[in-house]
């Protein structure tokens, strides 16, 4: 399941999950100034294993330094229902099987926030995964480019699509859902 983090606890096992997987992958550490929302995957167990962060985005945004997302037709005329996501991670050992739940809480957050879109530097296994696996409605801003420490393609995704249309997506899951993962 996913949940916000909301105490001094989660947020410790949120910065402990994606440094982790951020020093593993070679990426170089950032720590957001800024969080909208902060979300931890936690097992059946109650293992802490996944995080995603979504962060304010405008065009003085720094993620704009890295693709030009602010030039973007979508991003332009979607102004104020945009946001960033960030620190999308996975432990290695439970690589595969959560994702859904990340994806979910991003929906959820994008749905309650009435957002349009998100701008996001993704990896191309995970770009592909979201595509194919998830069939998630994504569109790549550029070719792949190396960022602080790895290749990723910047990348927009349809959040909107995603809530508006949920029959499409049965792998989406409310906060409170339990069951099988993807």
């Amino acid at each position: 399941m996913f949940k916000r983090v909301e105490n001094e606890l989660e947020l410790a096992m949120f910065n402990g999950i994606w440094t982790t997987v951020w020093l593993e992958k070679g990426f170089e550490l950032e720590f957001s100034e800024q969080a909208l929302e902060r979300y931890v995957v936690v097992t059946d167990e109650g293992h802490y294993v996944g995080t995603a962060e979504i962060k304010p985005y405008g065009n003085d945004s720094p993620i704009n330094e890295a693709a030009a997302f602010d030039h973007h037709p979508k991003i332009i005329s979607a102004a104020g229902a945009v946001a960033e996501i960030d620190k999308m991670a996975l432990l290695s050992t439970y690589r595969g099987h959560f994702i859904s739940d990340l994806l979910s809480a991003l929906v959820e957050f994008a749905e309650s926030n009435k957002l349009k879109y998100y701008v996001t530097l993704l990896e191309p296994v995970l770009l592909r995964a979201l595509r194919i696996t998830f069939q998630v409605p994504v569109e790549k801003v550029s070719n792949r480019i190396f960022y602080k420490g790895d290749y990723v393609i910047p990348t927009i995704v349809d959040a909107e699509e995603v809530y508006t249309s949920k029959e499409r997506y049965p792998w989406l899951r409310s906060v409170a859902q339990a069951g099988p993962r993807i």
